[in-house]
């Protein structure tokens, strides 16, 4: 009996050693390496969906303190930087308020003058060109919305939304002179984003980038149930093409 007791807590405390182990390396990977994110509204689309959960690249531009749980005060600036390119899609904290996080995408770099006129966006005086394509259904407003592929002057293309739901000021806009060490974001879904063309988001400065989006992960339609508080949705079906999606 006691031989057998004896293995019992070798066994035990071997399982628990790899279990505590396997932990180290999960919090290791989500401190330096990988955070993940749920998108809660349609100012992506039609390239994140409400109910995406996605992966963001923590090492991609390096570390300042937003890339860390809770904003630690331990540096300033960022260590290891790569500056994020036109058409990334990033992560953020906005300097209104450090506590909730935005996901929007790159299109003004520092140096860049960036323009919305007639609902077209002008980068460095040049028309950005696009291109329309097969419309977007969205499940959610069940109607058809005009998409087109948009390619940057550094040639990178990705899908945007021209919803008619328009706002003026995201529709014509005064110029913006990007600063230095900072970045002028959009949604893809661009009457309907708060972005850089608004108060309370701005330009984001380089320290306030906690990562870049490189991936969907999970996906889930959601849906409105009646007698839940503040408009809030339950996941009722996996979109399963959307597993492990590459976000671009």
């Amino acid at each position: 009996m006691e031989e057998l007791n004896k293995n019992w807590v070798i066994r035990t405390g071997r399982f628990l050693s790899s279990l505590w182990f396997l932990l180290f390396i999960v919090l290791l990977a989500r401190f330096f390496l990988f955070e993940p994110f749920h998108i809660p509204s349609g100012s992506m689309k039609s390239t994140l969906l409400e109910g995406d959960y996605i992966f963001t690249s923590k090492y991609s531009y390096g570390y300042s303190k937003y890339s860390f749980p809770f904003s630690p005060n331990i540096f300033s600036g960022r260590i290891f930087y790569t500056p994020p390119e036109r058409g990334d899609i990033i992560v953020f904290k906005p300097t209104s308020n450090d506590s909730i996080r935005f996901v929007k995408r790159v299109i003004g770099i520092p140096g860049d003058k960036v323009q919305m006129i007639e609902g077209e966006l002008y980068l460095n005086d040049q028309k950005v060109e696009r291109k329309q394509i097969e419309s977007f259904f969205d499940y959610e407003s069940k109607r058809s919305i005009p998409r087109y592929i948009e390619t940057l002057s550094n040639g990178k293309k990705h899908e945007i939304l021209i919803d008619n739901v328009s706002n003026e000021l995201s529709y014509n806009t005064p110029v913006y002179y990007v600063p230095n060490d900072q970045f002028f974001v959009m949604g893809d879904n661009r009457n309907n984003s708060l972005d850089s063309r608004f108060p309370g988001v701005g330009f984001v400065p380089a320290e306030n980038i906690i990562g870049r989006v490189i991936m969907v992960g999970l996906s889930f339609k959601l849906k409105k149930v009646d007698w839940l508080p503040f408009n809030f949705r339950l996941p009722v079906a996996l979109r399963l093409n959307r597993i492990l999606h590459k976000v671009v």
